[in-house]
């Protein structure tokens, strides 16, 4: 008896993992199907420092130009005035509130760039929040942090880049 009370449980085990679905498989990350089509495109982007650990390092008034571009699963923001391009990491999509996230390393210093947007049809408002560390290259820990907060306006000049 026992060993046909065995068999059956393995026979059941047996037949719901074979039949087991995908589904259930939890992913972590965005959808980057749930951006809104109108965040890419090139923005002419104001920004006004707003708050900083740090008198100098940052400007106080800037005007960029974005391009932000999508191909498959890669977002990539440049700027053809600076000649400056990075991938992007989105962290948050809630309706048309987008957080992102660029790093990148500059000789000893690494520039974090963390932007929160509130995206219109043909314009966003925003904060870009800028942590500058440099770093030791004998050891690799942090020498210095300075931070700066701007807020951002933006406003489309030509349509999406989706490809």
């Amino acid at each position: 008896m026992k060993k046909l009370i065995l068999l059956f449980c393995i026979t059941i085990l047996t037949i719901s993992s074979a039949f087991a679905d995908e589904t259930y498989v939890l992913k972590a990350g965005i959808s980057l199907d749930k951006i809104p089509k109108e965040f890419y495109g090139t923005w002419r982007v104001s920004s006004q420092l707003v708050d900083t650990n740090t008198d100098g390092t940052f400007k106080e008034k800037n005007v960029d130009l974005w391009n932000l571009s999508r191909v498959g699963d890669v977002i990539t923001l440049d700027n053809p005035f600076s000649g400056a391009k990075a991938s992007i990491s989105v962290d948050e999509v809630s309706g048309r509130l987008i957080k992102f996230k660029k790093i990148g390393t500059y000789d000893s210093k690494k520039l974090t760039d963390t932007v929160q947007l509130n995206l219109g049809k043909d314009s966003f408002t925003g904060t870009n929040n800028l942590k500058l560390e440099t770093v030791s290259e004998l050891d690799g820990h942090i020498i210095k942090s300075e931070w700066g907060t701007y807020k951002l306006t933006g406003e489309k000049i030509s349509g999406a880049s989706i490809k």
